[in-house]
């Protein structure tokens, strides 16, 4: 694309994330698509890749501890945000890979719905996917990932919906996304803290009329 004053070539528009994943899929000189791959080909887009890469999995009845496993890397991530550190795993989580094919077929199954999505996003309301911003985004991101490390029935899902609106919003600068991401994360804490709240009050009656 030129620049129609100067006649030279301007910025190329950033490739679409669903578009970048499924060209990953395609390449057939990877043999195994790895976090650390994954989070090198993201560049200057890698919280909102691999923070949505980690959360969109929970949101979809998964088997039991999924979510604890995956809110480690979530956990790493947010805590980066949230000190203004550029996104870095540890080797335990960045070398863990699939084979490219498995991948190819996540990322079909996953891919439709993403696009769906990103043609609802553009830049906006730049304060809110600031560098300032990017802090209290880590901080909620943060107790959202420890939301879904507990044991909550079902208790995981709207933290990890809230979780991937978010990364949706800061992939593309969309700060309209990010707030609606943050309107759902205070719904999910308020709902998992009355669940919480209910299992414990369930499990204080249940002693008192057993050890009455």
């Amino acid at each position: 694309m030129k620049d129609p004053a100067s006649g030279t070539p301007g910025p190329q528009p950033q490739k679409p994330f669903s578009e970048l994943l499924q060209e990953i899929g395609a390449d057939e000189r990877i043999e195994r698509v790895s976090v650390a791959l994954l989070l090198e080909a993201m560049s200057a887009r890698a919280f909102g890749a691999m923070l949505l890469i980690f959360a969109l999995p929970n949101t979809i009845p998964n088997i039991p501890g999924t979510s604890a496993i995956l809110a480690i890397p979530l956990l790493y991530l947010s805590g980066q945000m949230l000190t203004g550190r550029p996104p870095h795993l540890p080797q335990a989580i960045a070398g863990r890979s699939m084979a490219r094919g498995d991948f190819a077929r996540m990322v079909a199954r996953l891919a439709p719905a993403v696009a769906r999505a990103e043609r609802l996003l553009r830049p906006r309301l730049h304060a809110l996917v600031s560098p300032m911003a990017h802090r209290f985004i880590g901080a909620l991101c943060m107790i959202l990932s420890i939301v879904l490390i507990l044991p909550v029935p079902m208790g995981n899902m709207l933290p990890a919906l809230a979780l991937s609106v978010i990364a949706l919003g800061l992939l593309e600068r969309d700060g309209l996304w990010v707030l609606s991401g943050v309107i759902v994360a205070i719904l999910s804490l308020v709902i998992v803290s009355g669940v919480i709240w209910a299992l414990i009050r369930t499990a204080a009656f249940v002693l008192a009329n057993v050890l009455a």
